[in-house]
């Protein structure tokens, strides 16, 4: 009898975890989600309606940031995953504080992975306004100051994704492009600062020489979120719920576009969120 779990310890377990990105880059926190915390329930939400995040002020970021939890909160999530650099960059430590539940972000548990696999020369690819921020440079510095450290702006890398032209022959061209000054400066480290970078990992590898060692911060953020879930005592050891994925712009075009990571899109939902479109 002195090991049951209190009942409302159980309700609050079995709340989802709330993970949320621009768009489709975020299904490789999902992926992660599903691999290293099987048991949980996830609701995904991707802000299609107004990607891409990487051209767009701090201001606006906060504002789309704000406006998507609070709609996470009304769903009742346990814990919310930025599964977005531009937003964990930009917004991540005004929020945070703002929040009754707790918010992880990427860019601190990629730099400390990048640091802690012996990165001396590292390099980073993000959107315009996560280099900008400088929040990479500024962690892995933080960590260790005696690492040298080059970002690289991509703007075109996730329109690229997000209309499904990944294994079109401009696309290597383009990375190649992106990636020629860091191969210049010898990185032996490359941080991916945006999570659509994943999807494009097949046309990196035939461009980085083999001993770069490449940072997917997907993994170590979920990582975190199973140390402070288990900390908190609010893992799910029961059967999960179904993952819920919703958007704020096309349903169906999300669908089409996600099913080729994930076969088990079947339903996805069209959100109404508090939106502000910039032209």
């Amino acid at each position: 009898m002195g090991n049951e779990i209190a009942p409302e310890l159980v309700s609050a377990s079995r709340a989802p975890i709330g993970i949320f990105d621009s768009g489709v880059g975020g299904l490789t926190v999902l992926k992660e989600l599903y691999r290293q915390l099987p048991n949980e329930s996830i609701i995904y939400f991707a802000d299609t309606a107004r990607l891409p995040y990487g051209n767009r002020s701090q201001e606006e970021i906060l504002q789309f940031v704000r406006e998507i939890l609070s709609w996470m909160n009304t769903q009742g999530v346990k814990m919310i995953i930025m599964a977005c650099n531009t937003s964990s960059a930009l917004a991540l430590e005004t929020v945070r504080c703002e929040s009754n539940v707790p918010i992880l972000g990427l860019v601190l548990p990629g730099a400390r992975a990048a640091v802690k696999l012996g990165g001396k020369r590292i390099g980073v690819i993000a959107t315009p306004a996560t280099v900008a921020s400088n929040a990479y440079g500024n962690a892995i510095l933080e960590i260790d100051p005696l690492v040298q450290v080059w970002q690289i702006g991509c703007p075109e890398f996730v329109p690229i994704i997000e209309s499904n032209r990944i294994s079109e022959p401009l696309t290597k061209k383009v990375a190649s492009q992106y990636l020629s000054p860091l191969l210049t400066a010898k990185i032996d480290t490359l941080i991916y600062g945006c999570t659509h970078y994943q999807h494009l990992e097949k046309v990196f590898k035939e461009i980085l020489h083999p001993s770069i060692h490449c940072i997917d911060p997907a993994k170590y953020v979920v990582a975190a979120a199973s140390r402070e879930l288990e900390v908190m005592g609010l893992k799910n050891f029961y059967k999960p719920q179904p993952t819920r994925f919703c958007v704020s712009g096309s349903p169906e075009k999300f669908a089409q576009l996600s099913r080729q990571w994930l076969r088990n899109i079947r339903v996805v939902e069209q959100v109404e969120l508090k939106v502000t479109f910039s032209v």
